[in-house]
């Protein structure tokens, strides 16, 4: 890592500094117009509030305060990984930077390390059929479908992905976040469950990288954010995953497939995901 970009050569920063209140009851974030994103350009007064939501405080998990100084920013701290894709990022008095630049927010807000949040991000596709098997065609191109969740912490629509525990390998992290948010129960009898999960296996054996690198999350502060590698796992035949019920798991209220098009509207980076797994696989959008 750290050497490694992003597919996007610049990753989007909106909301990420998004006027108004810090997700789920933080304080207003400081504003920041698109001139002043930079940290390269002065902004004279920039004065954000600093906010680490009680949860994260609480965590056992969760990093300690910044001051005790105990972290080794841009490099592999342990069993946790503190670089980013995009490069080396600015540690200012101890401090990590937002490399993309100022969102209004200082500290860790919602997330639980200074510095790279890493995540995951399974996107299963299978495509779309008629009642007698056929794929259903818009705009001379086959519509694909994809799992989603309705996130319970906001109500948005996202792909079932969440964060790569310290230790963990992403390929681990894609695998037990589907489990954990897509398939936590299977609505078939016992005699099915080993076939299935034989199958699930092997459609998580050939998934193809998407995207690695930041994350445009409402979550994010000047000090911490979220970066992620997203996978897409297709299910070219619909014979892995039709057999399905889906049901929620632990972080999603609801699990459904969704159609993909230009008129979806998903949490954070989630459409600029989507929009890319459409056209890997000349697809509607």
């Amino acid at each position: 890592m750290g050497a490694l970009s992003s597919k996007t050569p610049t990753p989007g920063h909106w909301k990420s500094r998004a006027a108004g209140n810090y997700p789920n009851g933080g304080p207003v974030r400081f504003p920041v117009p698109d001139e002043k994103v930079s940290w390269s350009v002065e902004y004279e007064g920039y004065n954000p509030p600093e906010y680490t939501a009680d949860r994260v405080l609480q965590s056992p998990i969760a990093d300690k305060d910044i001051k005790s100084g105990e972290f080794k920013f841009n490099a592999l701290d342990g069993k946790v990984d503190r670089r980013s894709f995009i490069g080396s990022y600015s540690v200012i008095d101890g401090v990590p930077r937002n490399p993309v630049g100022r969102t209004g927010i200082a500290a860790r807000g919602r997330l639980r390390k200074w510095g790279p949040n890493h995540a995951a991000d399974p996107i299963v596709t299978r495509w779309k059929r008629t009642g007698t098997g056929e794929k259903v065609i818009r705009d001379e191109k086959p519509v694909l479908q994809f799992v989603s969740i309705e996130r319970k912490d906001n109500g948005e629509v996202a792909i079932p992905g969440g964060m790569v525990e310290a230790g963990e390998e992403v390929s681990e992290t894609l695998r037990r976040e589907f489990g954990e948010e897509a398939l936590s129960s299977l609505d078939v009898s016992s005699d099915e469950v080993h076939k299935i999960k034989a199958l699930v296996d092997d459609l998580f054996s050939h998934g193809e990288k998407i995207y690695e690198g930041y994350v445009d999350d409402p979550r994010n502060t000047d000090n911490a954010w979220i970066e992620t590698v997203a996978m897409n796992f297709h299910d070219e035949t619909g014979e892995a995953f039709d057999q399905f019920d889906l049901k929620a798991g632990d972080d999603a209220a609801e699990v459904a497939w969704a159609d993909v098009g230009h008129d979806l509207k998903l949490f954070a980076s989630h459409s600029d995901f989507m929009k890319q797994v459409a056209e890997l696989r000349g697809a509607y959008y």
